[in-house]
């Protein structure tokens, strides 16, 4: 077992969204983070299509439901899963820059393209087209610097690197996230769900090793630095995707409904057995969304029949809005 650093690496309420439109930009269709949304303290953020050809982003107010704002964009796009537990992210932790991409209709893809919002007034920054397939995989808490996963095989999805992409300068940063003390190494795999240190600085996602040792990538979003965890004890595992990652003070946990499996050091990153007593007491769902729904099923769907109803109005009234 081993601690070091590597390189990197449903929802109930699907009211209205046409087929295949169900994903994100994760390598397999199915997986569709828009109509949950991503999550700060207060808000909510969702995104669902709209016709003709675009999309309708609004700002929810977490208590109550009520729709702060909404903006119509060009062409479809979605809040991204970056797990296939429908784990979201895509909201930078100051709660300033919201990154959405366009969901994926085949793998491979020759093109990725995103959009870089102004979470605050749902104002269009940036659109961005990138040569080859990538997904979205995190943001740095200033919303400065987002993370990408790079599919560096046409046939293979869970061969990766994690890239950096400079948002302040429209740039993708040459090298990869590496391991220096292992600059060779290759990981393998594909996310099984996500959980976000609570500063928004740390992204941790466990992988299931591609068949073979499943670990935990554990991305540091501020310094763009990277560790991934060993953990040897789970490989094998026939419920290795009903598993769940929750953090508490120094501890993350891998925990299969209330039982911990696994006790991993976030300072140290070593891995420790849980105690024969360890359980969790954490909710289903992380607060940045996925896998849960997150209001009753009665007020879901009114609120998103009256987003598409609305969506609908500004369709008919005018060209689809870009700023």
């Amino acid at each position: 077992m081993r601690a070091g650093l590597c390189g990197a690496t449903i929802c109930g309420l699907m009211l209205a969204v046409p087929a295949g439109a169900g994903a994100d930009g994760l390598p397999v269709q199915g997986v569709d983070a828009g109509p949950t949304g991503v999550a700060s303290a207060t808000v909510r953020y969702v995104s669902l299509p709209a016709r003709p050809g675009g999309t309708l982003v609004a700002k929810v107010r977490r208590d109550g439901g009520q729709v702060l704002r909404s903006r119509m964009l060009r062409g479809s796009f979605t809040i991204p899963a970056v797990a296939y537990d429908g784990s979201a992210s895509g909201l930078s932790a100051d709660a300033g820059t919201l990154v959405l991409i366009r969901p994926r209709a085949r793998f491979p893809q020759q093109r990725t393209r995103l959009v870089v919002l102004d979470a605050k007034r749902l104002r269009l920054r940036s659109r961005l087209t990138l040569r080859g397939d990538f997904s979205f995989d995190a943001l740095s808490p200033d919303g400065r610097t987002t993370y990408l996963i790079e599919y560096r095989s046409r046939r293979d999805p869970t061969r990766y690197a994690v890239r950096a992409y400079d948002l302040r300068r429209g740039q993708l940063l040459r090298a990869p996230i590496v391991d220096p003390r292992e600059p060779g190494e290759r990981m393998r795999g594909l996310p099984v769900t996500r959980e976000t240190s609570g500063d928004g600085r740390w992204a941790y996602t466990l992988y299931d090793g591609a068949g073979s040792h499943p670990f935990v990538h554990a991305l540091d979003t501020a310094r763009g630095e990277a560790a991934c965890i060993d953990l040897d004890a789970l490989a094998g595992s026939r419920r290795l995707y009903q598993l769940r990652l929750r953090s508490s003070g120094r501890e993350l946990s891998v925990v299969d409904g209330p039982t911990v499996v696994a006790a991993i050091d976030r300072t140290t990153f070593r891995v420790g057995a849980p105690a024969a007593s360890s359980s969790s007491s954490a909710p289903p769902q992380s607060s940045a969304g996925g896998g849960v729904s997150w209001v009753p099923p009665a007020i879901g769907a009114a609120l998103l029949l009256g987003l598409l109803a609305a969506a609908a109005r500004m369709s008919r009234r005018s060209p689809v809005s870009t700023s």
